[in-house]
């Protein structure tokens, strides 16, 4: 009954100084196709240079707040620095959703008001896209083998390069068939797609910060579970949220019934429990007996009056 919940961007496994050169040359690429698209008048190839920045962006993010991530806690941060990623994402999804409409409006504009729009250019500038584009997946995939992670990172680059070879069949089809409308048309497909993936994200992060209830866990499930075990008669004032993407958090009122196992080893059961169960490696309980339940009902009580 494990949870998978590792959705990083492929990273995790790749060093410092191949991170650091893909987004040096993602950022180089995307300054190029970002001219290029100014001089051939490409929407299009203005949209995949906004692709690649975003890639850029959060290979970036990643590797900085996996070196702020290595000061570990302290006193000022008790649960360390791992939101810094959450918070950098946070700012890059808003610009991204600002740039993706800009770039949506822009191309309902070009359907209407046609630019003159040089083919060979684009060709050039995709064709420079793709091929490194594939040299980034490659070096993430070769650095990593087997992680599932770098994995999800290679598709990531994959679907860049589609983005780019659309943009090559665009300039081709402006180059030899004078089919102006198309550049206008690819470029709504690539910021589509942008806007999609920068909701879905943004849904993610926001839920992260406001410490929501990871998506796939149950409160319910979870505290049947810790009733199940023997000498839990109940759970209440319980919690569960995530501390970054890969760590969670939960705490947890447990009332243990009267001559049942001591409260070390009640402890540890439910903590393996939830650690095997449900991926929460993190858990504070207050293990309360019927004693405790009793003379906090009497307080209530009191407080009413």
């Amino acid at each position: 009954m494990g949870h998978d919940h590792n959705h990083s961007h492929g990273t995790e496994n790749v060093s410092d100084g191949v991170l650091l050169w893909t987004v040096i040359v993602n950022l180089g690429l995307s300054i190029f196709e970002f001219v290029a698209g100014a001089i051939s008048g490409s929407v299009a190839l203005m949209a995949d240079a906004l692709h690649n920045t975003n890639d850029a962006a959060a290979l970036l993010i990643a590797y900085i707040a996996r070196r702020i991530s290595r000061k570990g806690a302290d006193e000022q941060y008790t649960f360390g620095y791992r939101r810094a990623e959450l918070i950098g994402a946070m700012i890059q999804l808003i610009a991204l959703i600002i740039v993706g409409l800009y770039l949506v409006y822009e191309a309902m504009r070009r359907f209407f008001y046609p630019e003159l729009l040089l083919g060979g250019w684009i060709m050039a500038a995709a064709g420079v896209a793709l091929i490194v584009d594939v040299i980034t997946a490659w070096l993430l995939w070769s650095m990593s083998k087997g992680s599932l992670n770098v994995k999800a990172a290679f598709l990531h680059n994959l679907t860049d390069a589609g983005a780019s070879v659309a943009v090559l069949l665009g300039g081709a089809a402006i180059l030899w068939l004078d089919w102006t409308w198309v550049d206008p048309v690819i470029t709504l497909i690539i910021a589509g797609y942008i806007l999609y993936m920068s909701f879905g994200m943004l849904k993610k992060t926001s839920r992260i910060l406001m410490e929501g209830t990871p998506p796939d866990l149950s409160l319910k499930e979870i505290k049947e579970a810790i009733e199940h075990l023997d000498g839990v008669d109940n759970v209440h004032h319980l919690h569960v949220w995530e501390l970054d993407e890969h760590h969670r958090a939960l705490e947890a009122h447990v009332r243990i019934e009267e001559n049942g196992q001591s409260h070390s080893i009640l402890r540890k059961q439910i903590k393996d429990l939830l650690d095997n169960n449900f991926s929460i490696s993190h858990s504070t309980l207050e293990l309360e007996d019927s004693a405790d339940a009793h003379r906090c009902g009497d307080e209530k009580m009191i407080h009413l009056k």
